[in-house]
């Protein structure tokens, strides 16, 4: 798709300034400022954790490339209507922007379309909310074929929405030879053939949905322990899942390192195998559009056997990120599924051991790990072994019904 959306990781660039085009139509530009450095700002509107939301902000910008050049912060009852900041604070923000040759405004909330064009034409600079930011980095990630569907899908879906942007020549009526007759609009134009694109990409996507099904259907016949890493973005799942199964999964400190699902076979022992799955991680007020367009890759979480909640146990935040991971889980339908709280990150705190826990009924509960060291991984599998153990007893299974190669390392 072409970048005419409201992301900023791809093709950033400075247009000229306002002029008349060769046709007499009359295009907004902004040029003002340096376009990689962005200028944060953020409203406290009555939201718990609203400092927290500030600073996982710039974490975001940092991770779509951009340079923060200062953080702007406020608090009003409710957003204004028009500019959602109130006229006053558009004013700081403008003089700030100015001072700070910031020629990215992004703010730590969702905007409507007229309230983002009406802040755009005040700062005469870019601005984008939170999604947006979001969506740039999804499309700077995605690697497949198909979290590259899944991030045009979630695009496009948020561009239907912003599709006038200041270009009031979108609303006029075509005309001119040939042109003439049914009186439909380039916005009408531009409307229908964004639909059109909609529509394909979500048949593709279903395509891929049904072979995702069809493989998790033929794993289910083979008494293989299907287990999803989840957890909050950066809390290191992607780490712990190199640790399991030696595999050489991208890794960074940085959020949304990992898109698309990778998985590995786990070799236990004797009818004890493992389908080990690193998953997208999630993060505070996920965008919806986003949950819908990764329903295929999130699929894999709904229908494990076991999800390994990966929390990062030296975050301050960890309480209320286990509340965001469970919100999104929630949504997708996989609330459901048992889960095994995994303690990431121990090597940051002071004194702490690996360990774990047995809740009422003797099954594991919760680990206290390192991913980095490879502390307390043992735990973990010894986890995984026992819920084996578990499915074939409630399968009425005591012999291994597969027969698998062992390695060393204990993958296949």
């Amino acid at each position: 798709m072409t970048d005419s959306g409201p992301l900023v990781g791809r093709g950033r660039k400075s247009p000229s300034k306002k002029k008349e085009t060769a046709g007499g139509l009359e295009e907004e530009a902004l040029s003002a400022g340096h376009p990689e450095r962005a200028l944060l700002v953020s409203l406290d509107l009555g939201r718990a954790a609203a400092a927290d939301s500030v600073e996982e902000l710039a974490l975001l910008a940092s991770s779509a490339g951009l340079t923060v050049c200062g953080t702007i912060l406020g608090k009003r009852a409710r957003p204004d209507p028009a500019t959602f900041l109130g006229s006053g604070k558009v004013l700081e923000v403008a003089e700030q922007a100015r001072s700070s040759d910031a020629g990215l405004v992004i703010l730590n909330h969702d905007l409507s379309p007229a309230q983002e064009r009406n802040l755009e034409r005040a700062l005469q600079r870019r601005v984008i909310d939170r999604t947006s930011l979001i969506l740039d980095i999804f499309a700077q990630r995605a690697r497949s074929h198909e979290g590259k569907l899944q991030v045009e899908l979630a695009q496009l879906e948020r561009l239907a929405t912003r599709l006038v942007r200041g270009w009031t020549h979108l609303e006029r009526q075509k005309g001119g030879i040939g042109l003439r007759g049914p009186g439909e609009t380039q916005l009408e134009t531009d409307r229908r053939l964004l639909a059109k694109r909609v529509k394909t990409l979500k048949e593709r996507l279903e395509k891929v949905r049904r072979s995702h099904r069809t493989q998790r259907q033929a794993r289910g016949k083979t008494d293989v322990l299907r287990v999803s890493l989840v957890g909050y973005t950066n809390a290191g799942k992607s780490t712990l899942f190199n640790r399991l199964t030696h595999a050489n999964a991208y890794t960074a400190d940085q959020l949304f390192a990992t898109l698309d699902t990778t998985s590995r076979r786990l070799y236990l022992g004797p009818g004890a195998t493992v389908v080990l799955s690193d998953t997208v991680g999630f993060v505070r007020h996920l965008p919806h559009t986003l949950v819908a367009a990764f329903r295929a890759t999130l699929e894999e979480t709904r229908d494990a056997d076991l999800l390994v909640h990966v929390v990062d146990c030296s975050d301050p935040e960890r309480e209320e990120q286990i509340e965001a991971v469970n919100g999104v889980l929630e949504e997708i339908g996989a609330d459901t599924v048992p889960q095994l709280l995994v303690y990431n990150k121990a090597d940051r705190l002071p004194g702490a051991q690996a360990g774990m826990e047995r809740d009422a009924y003797g099954t594991i509960s919760r680990i206290r790990a390192s991913a980095l060291t490879g502390a307390g991984v043992e735990l973990i599998r010894q986890a995984f072994l026992e819920a084996c153990q578990a499915a074939r007893q409630v399968s009425g299974q005591t012999e291994p019904s597969d027969k698998q190669t062992n390695h060393p390392d204990g993958t296949e």
